[in-house]
């Protein structure tokens, strides 16, 4: 039998342990394959596998590790692990840090070598995953313990990633209101920087500095990213941050962290993708729906082609523009076949099932009228080149519910689904869609966002991404030596690896340069 057969017996952290009687399937074609389950030293070997199943079988869904990991990256993963497991939820140092939290202590000479980083779960789905990621960078680049707020659905979705300790901030946290924190808290870094400078006070003064980087925050707050923690920062104990979306590019651009990241990820073009690999496993649950789906009505094609789409309109009512962007795009990049005209009652071209090429399409999105007109037109036409095309879609929810449990467990899979796929196409600004390309390792084509004004068919309908990075949709415009907040820059040529992104001009996005032996 295929898919996942479940008898779950204890629940623990959202992961399942002494529980399922048989481990989901692995596929047929792939089980005689020598596969490296540790992806390269990436993952750590020992860890129960029937707790959290995808965090070695991911790899017998997917194609090898189009990048490996570094010594010197792994080498940082087991100090971060050692960090987590020494100052984390159930230690002496965390209740210590803790207490001095709630009694406003400040005495920095007192705090163990433990020092925290608080992540806020907020939008969706896709924003969350990204800011997942992001924060557990920036603690590495900072030396932090990593703890995120669980929100309603965190301990459903993922795995543990750190072995003999938690990552979900304990539910007695004791720093009231942290939730509602805002751009204008006095704890935020605009103003804490902002009165420094004025009165000449130290950051030690404060029981947690709050990091607010939305894609909208204000300049002053975004003078956070060109933080040089090792001057100001490094003295707060508590840091609490708030972002909705991918940083690593910005990052980046920071000196105080170039040369670190630099032998971390030598490659820029896939630091998501690894960083993502060692992260985030979905748990039993969600991974049971993925690989049902998968070994159903993806395993046995000769092609997967992943389509995800996110219209930007009003209800999320479908509209017949995007429909004809994504049958253009598909047709210009040759990823799916055109159809025969119709033979006005002639009889059908004979079928030749032996030897004939399948592909498979995943079509992903809220509205299921996209996938019922693409699947309608390879139904009443034969394929031009004889191809036989079939196309699924998951789940159609209508309309997006924040924090909905098994609206994001649906999301999730699907993602996962959609990095499973051979080639993906992907809708411009869609953080769901950077998600699911960058699981995957995939270089997606990206349709971009139609103009609100002007509702057609872009021209050029979409293209090939400069890599598989996601895209940081709202970063700086200053430079982080000089920091003349007062005048715009252009921040995507200040190195070479970070350049603006294809769906979002004034994004910034992570690539690996082309060298003039590749020209």
């Amino acid at each position: 039998a295929r898919g996942c057969t479940s008898m779950y017996s204890k629940k623990i952290g959202g992961c399942y342990s002494e529980s399922l009687t048989k481990l989901c399937s692995i596929p047929a074609a792939e089980s005689s394959k020598k596969k490296d389950m540790l992806l390269g030293g990436l993952l750590l070997p020992g860890l129960d596998e029937q707790s959290c199943a995808s965090r070695y079988q991911s790899v017998y869904y997917r194609k090898n590790m189009t990048r490996s990991p570094t010594p010197y990256l792994i080498d940082r993963l087991r100090q971060q692990e050692a960090l987590q497991r020494r100052c984390g939820p159930g230690t002496d140092a965390y209740r210590r840090a803790s207490d001095r939290l709630k009694s406003g202590v400040k005495d920095v000479d007192t705090v163990d070598g433990c020092s925290y980083l608080v992540l806020l779960s907020y939008r969706g789905l896709g924003n969350r995953i990204l800011a997942a990621a992001s924060a557990f960078l920036y603690a590495m680049l900072t030396d932090r313990v990593l703890l995120v707020d669980r929100g309603k659905t965190m301990g459903d979705l993922f795995c543990e990633p750190f072995p003999g300790t938690t990552w979900l901030l304990p539910l007695d946290f004791p720093l009231q209101g942290y939730k509602d924190l805002g751009e204008d808290a006095a704890e935020s870094y605009g103003n804490v920087t902002t009165l420094r400078n004025e009165t000449g006070g130290s950051s030690s003064e404060h029981r947690f500095v709050y990091m607010h980087l939305d894609h909208a925050a204000s300049v002053e707050n975004k003078l956070a990213y060109c933080d040089d923690h090792r001057q100001f920062l490094h003295r707060v104990q508590w840091v609490v941050m708030r972002t909705d979306g991918y940083i690593a590019p910005i990052l980046f651009l920071n000196p105080a962290y170039q040369q670190e990241l630099h032998r971390m990820f030598p490659r820029k073009d896939s630091v998501f993708y690894i960083v993502s690999r060692y992260l985030l496993h979905p748990t039993n649950d969600v991974w049971g729906m993925v690989t049902r789906f998968y070994d159903s009505y993806l395993k046995n094609a000769d092609e997967r082609l992943g389509i995800q789409i996110r219209a930007f309109v009003k209800d999320d009512k479908p509209v017949q523009h995007i429909l004809d962007q994504i049958l253009a795009c598909t047709s210009q990049e040759r990823l799916l076949p055109g159809v025969l005209p119709s033979a006005g009652g002639a009889p059908p071209p004979p079928t030749t099932t032996a030897g004939a090429r399948s592909k498979a399409v995943l079509v992903t999105g809220l509205n299921g009228w996209y996938h019922d007109s693409i699947r309608e037109m390879y139904w009443r036409s034969a394929s031009a080149n004889g191809e036989v095309v079939s196309v699924h879609q998951p789940s159609r929810e209508e309309h997006q519910r924040m924090f909905h449990r098994m609206q994001d467990m649906k999301a999730l899979a699907e993602m996962y689904l959609l990095s499973m796929t051979d080639k993906i196409v992907t809708s411009g600004w869609s953080t769901f869609g950077y998600v699911g390309t960058a699981l995957g390792g995939l270089t997606p084509y990206i349709m971009f966002k139609p103009e609100d004004q002007n509702p057609k068919v872009p021209d050029p309908p979409c293209k090939r991404a400069m890599s598989m990075e996601p895209c940081a949709q709202g970063p700086p415009y200053f430079e982080c030596t000089r920091k003349e907040v007062d005048k715009l820059l252009d921040t995507s040529n200040l190195v070479p690896h970070v350049r603006a992104c294809e769906d979002m001009s004034w994004g910034l996005k992570l690539t690996e340069p082309i060298s003039e032996k590749d020209v």
